[in-house]
């Protein structure tokens, strides 16, 4: 049996792995009986854990939502992946520039142990990154905000810039945040415009709640409206182009976020998919090494033929023996 001290550290970290525990499934866990695992639980109360205590055959216990945050028990395995997450939130787009992750990742390496600290510092001494184009940033305060508006299903105020910098000042029904990987977007039903529209959670400016709960009933799929909007707007140019993969293979090689997808029987899928110009999307089809009709336009059609033949004439000219450059 192992020490009083020990075990308490044990009984929370059992309460924390999952909503609910019945008092013998604890005893079983612990090794000891269920008189014990009551007893434990009352010397977490005075401790200043929240647990309540479910009614019911056999009786049971779980964490309850407090105000008081008690000490959180990770294995190794869970702090390396708290660690790895802050590092990358830290260095990448996700929170932007707002210093919270990375005042949250030194926090947590300062009272590390040993093993773990020397883990990540190895981490640190071997992994480079590659240059990359950075997004704009998102601000940690600004999704907390729609995430509650979101949640409470609130009316909001929000201050918003579009992308030639005008500001204006919208009243929203929030509905879902959507991230798609590279940007945040914040999905809600334009009041004045009667009409829903996906925002960059990058260009709002501020948010604010007037209280007023609201009725989300026709709310749409979040994910697909701000995959449609990217695919459908923004772009000069659009092709149709048929892909022989069905349709959730087509999804997986393009995905939702780059073009529209329409399955055409079982084995075929047909994308809608924009880009600057017609060499551009030439050039992205060509990435996607697999065989592919070009539907329409005509142009886009054309860009990818001249493209396959300069490639063709650029290797036929190196041959050895084809009188070209060797």
């Amino acid at each position: 049996m192992i020490a009083t001290s020990a075990r308490l550290l044990r009984l929370v970290s059992l309460l924390s792995s999952r909503p609910t525990w019945s008092n013998a499934e604890l005893a079983r866990h612990l090794d000891v009986t269920e008189r014990t695992v009551r007893r434990d639980i009352d010397r977490l109360r005075e401790l200043g854990y929240g647990v309540e205590s479910i009614p019911g055959p056999g009786g049971g216990y779980r964490f309850g939502a407090g105000n008081r945050m008690p000490p959180l028990n990770l294995d190794d395995d869970e702090v390396f992946a708290v660690a790895m997450a802050l590092r990358e939130a830290a260095q990448g787009a996700a929170l932007g520039a707002d210093p919270a992750a990375l005042s949250a990742l030194l926090k947590l390496r300062q009272i590390l142990p040993t093993r773990m600290a020397k883990r990540l510092e190895s981490l640190d001494a071997t992994v480079e990154h590659t240059p990359r184009c950075e997004p704009p940033r998102a601000s940690a305060d600004v999704l907390l905000l729609l995430a509650y508006v979101c949640r409470a299903s609130e009316r909001a105020t929000l201050t918003y810039r579009d992308m030639h910098g005008a500001t204006t000042v919208r009243c929203v029904d929030p509905h879902r945040l959507v991230h798609t990987g590279v940007h945040w977007y914040f999905v809600a039903r334009d009041v004045e415009r009667a009409a829903w529209r996906t925002f960059r959670v990058d260009r709002v400016v501020a948010v604010e709640s007037t209280g007023e709960v609201i009725d989300l009933s026709d709310a749409p799929d979040a994910a697909q409206l701000v995959s449609d909007t990217i695919t459908r707007t923004g772009y000069p140019f659009f092709a149709r182009v048929r892909l022989p993969l069905p349709y959730d293979d087509a999804r997986r090689l393009v995905a939702p976020i780059v073009a529209t997808h329409e399955p055409e029987g079982p084995d075929q899928t047909i994308i809608t998919i924009g880009g600057a110009d017609p060499d551009q999307l030439a050039g992205y089809l060509l990435s996607l090494r697999t065989p592919l009709e070009v539907l329409s336009p005509d142009a886009v059609r054309d860009a990818l033929l001249a493209r396959l033949d300069s490639l063709y004439r650029d290797n036929a000219a190196a041959r050895p023996g084809s009188g070209g450059p060797q």
